[in-house]
């Protein structure tokens, strides 16, 4: 990181007022890629089998064309096309002398009066260059009357309605020998895990998983499976902490629960910094008299900043702790969730040398509100929605239920945060809005 910056993180820290969502997202780039740059995870070779999700550490460059020969696109028959400037009417009978199928190919001459019966993905052979569907034959012979012609059969093919290399696919066409497919810090998914597998590869280099020390702080929560005490609550955010990590492909360590005491936070604190290379906690970085967490962090390292003009997840904590990454977020289960996905997510994804993020309002998309939404101008907020389309194909949003931070179930009914952006009021209804689409996020 640029000193000048550095100094700049380091003198928000003790400044009270709220950054933007869009500053403190710069500031946590920039520090990222400065500071802890070299965080960034070892190469390993993995599986393919197991790589689902992980993130490549190498280039993938194809070794072989794709296809990897010239074939047939469709079950048909294949003839050369006549040069039609050479010839006046051409050959339209054509002798059916073999057959080709998918990995068992036709080998011989094709004479230009000649054809042969080819199945989908069957080699071409270099003498015809063109593939014209059964049904065309069929049609142009009312005599066989359904029947399959056989080798041996003569057939009629009228040419003239095709063009020469219809329904052909040349070697390579796909991806060319020596290509580059798949960059380094692609996350690999379903489809590039099948694309892997057909360039003929058992196994990738892919960055060993980013570990992240997760812990909840609060003497007010019990783990689920325990008879809830008077004024007690469950620690749900761990566990959603923990799905939206291990979605990401990281290596969860759960520290658990952490009651409100100083020392036990520190140490436990300093465990993490040495157990990973990320820390996130929920709870204690607001202003209460037992929100040690920001404090403690201060001693122990940096706080680059604290407050962000958002709603929810105002109080959040960003800093290191000897060089690691730490996120205090909020307490709030719902501001836990939006604070992970709009600043958290990116920057882990940063770190393990993803490519560019669909991050913090990249994939936003525009909507028609169905309802009138209350809107406090100088901070972001973050609405849960539920989007459909109306009578014109529009895309309508309204939202999904109460939107207290506190309430998960309006999140889990939603499929959309609506965006009411740092400068904006009241919403009307039927006025367009932004939304940030939540699959594939959570």
């Amino acid at each position: 990181m640029k000193k000048a910056h550095h100094s700049a993180l380091q003198t928000n820290s003790v400044e009270t007022e709220p950054l933007s969502i869009a500053q403190a997202n710069s500031l946590i780039e920039e520090c990222v890629q400065g500071l802890f740059h070299g965080l960034a995870p070892q190469a390993l070779e993995v599986e393919l089998g197991v790589a689902f999700g992980r993130t490549l550490a190498a280039d993938i460059i194809s070794p072989i064309h794709v296809p990897a020969y010239t074939n047939s696109a469709m079950d048909g028959f294949a003839f050369r096309m006549p040069e039609k400037h050479k010839v006046q009417g051409g050959p339209s009978r054509y002798l059916i002398v073999g057959e080709s199928f998918a990995g068992k190919p036709f080998v011989g001459n094709i004479r230009s009066n000649e054809c042969i019966k080819i199945m989908t993905g069957a080699v071409m052979p270099e003498d015809v260059d063109t593939v014209v569907p059964f049904e065309s034959v069929q049609l142009e012979l009312g005599q066989i009357q359904g029947a399959k012609p056989v080798v041996g059969e003569e057939i009629h093919i009228d040419w003239a309605r095709f063009r020469a290399g219809d329904n052909r696919r040349i070697a390579g066409e796909d991806i060319a020998k020596g290509a580059c497919v798949l960059r380094k810090g692609h996350r690999l998914h379903s489809a590039s895990m099948g694309l892997i597998a057909s360039l003929g590869f058992s196994a990738v280099q892919v960055q060993s998983a980013l570990k992240v020390a997760l812990f909840s702080t609060g003497d007010e929560l019990q783990r689920p499976g325990e008879a809830l005490k008077p004024g007690m609550i469950f620690d749900s955010n761990r566990y959603t902490l923990k799905g939206l990590l291990q979605g990401l492909g990281c290596e969860v360590i759960d520290l658990g629960i952490v009651p409100d005491r100083p020392q036990a936070l520190k140490q436990t604190l300093a465990q993490a910094a040495e157990l990973a290379h990320v820390i996130i906690t929920s709870g204690g970085v607001s202003d209460g008299d037992a929100d040690f967490t920001k404090t403690l962090v201060q001693e122990l390292g940096e706080v680059f900043f604290w407050k962000i003009a958002m709603r929810p997840g105002r109080p959040l904590a960003f800093g290191n702790i000897s060089k690691r990454l730490f996120f205090g977020l909020p307490g709030n289960p719902v501001a836990v969730m939006v604070t992970f996905l709009s600043m958290v997510r990116p920057a882990l994804l940063q770190l393990m040398g993803q490519e560019k993020d669909s991050g913090p309002l990249r994939t936003t998309t525009q909507a028609l509100c169905e309802q009138t939404i209350k809107k406090k101008k100088g901070r972001t907020e973050f609405q849960r929605g539920m989007t459909r389309r109306n009578s014109k194909g529009e895309l309508c949003v309204s939202l999904s239920g109460n939107q207290g931070s506190g309430i998960l179930s309006s999140m889990v009914q939603g499929d959309c945060l609506i965006v009411l952006e740092h400068d904006r009021e009241d919403v009307n209804a039927q006025e367009w809005v932004t939304i940030w689409p939540l699959a594939g996020l959570i």
